[in-house]
């Protein structure tokens, strides 16, 4: 089944998930001056997207260069969004990744794996490697979903304080449903392409 533009910005928006990322983005965030504020929300997002867009890029060589094959990648990628959605279901005290650090953060948690995760990364790649051709609409389609991103991440606060903590729960623990029914979907696709190869 081949992913319509649309469909691929939803799924992007779904691994990175910057719902479930604003309660992580607004305690991380707490202790930084908000005239700062914006400033590494904007740099965190760029490196974010600088690292899957060179997934998306480079993607196809890695797979090649360590022997990968799509149905491994769907395999591996549907066990850690499974595992992350989990996390988001049944959320505890350190959060989806469990980081807790002092001062501002740079790079980790919140460019990666935040928004640049382990299934962000698997889900571009495998996009690439089904169909190569499509490069500039998987590119757009990634630019799109780190906008909107971005956006609501900017409004981190806002929308904190508006949906409250038990909203943002509800809402997190909705995406992490849909990541779930996602990542059993990526796992049947990579059993059926290894039985196929057999």
């Amino acid at each position: 089944m081949e992913n319509s533009f649309t469909s691929t910005v939803i799924i992007l928006l779904l691994v990175i998930d910057p719902v479930g990322n604003v309660p992580l983005f607004a305690s991380m965030l707490r202790e930084v001056k908000p005239a700062r504020r914006t400033r590494v929300i904007v740099r965190e997002c760029a490196i974010a997207f600088a690292v899957l867009l060179a997934f998306v890029l480079g993607g196809r060589f890695l797979l090649q260069l360590f022997g990968l094959t799509e149905s491994s990648l769907n395999i591996a990628g549907g066990v850690i969004l499974f595992l992350i959605a989990l996390r988001m279901i049944f959320r505890n005290r350190e959060g989806v990744f469990g980081d807790r650090m002092e001062g501002e953060p740079f790079i980790v948690p919140l460019a990666i794996p935040a928004i640049a995760g382990p299934t962000a990364i698997a889900t571009v790649i495998v996009l690439v490697s089904r169909a190569p051709g499509r490069m500039a609409e998987w590119i757009v389609a990634l630019t799109v979903a780190i906008a909107i991103t971005l956006a609501l991440l900017l409004f981190s606060d806002r929308i904190s304080r508006l949906l409250g903590e038990r909203g943002l729960l509800a809402l997190e623990r909705l995406m992490g449903l849909l990541l779930t029914a996602i990542a059993v979907e990526m796992l049947l696709r990579g059993i059926e392409a290894f039985v196929r190869q057999l």
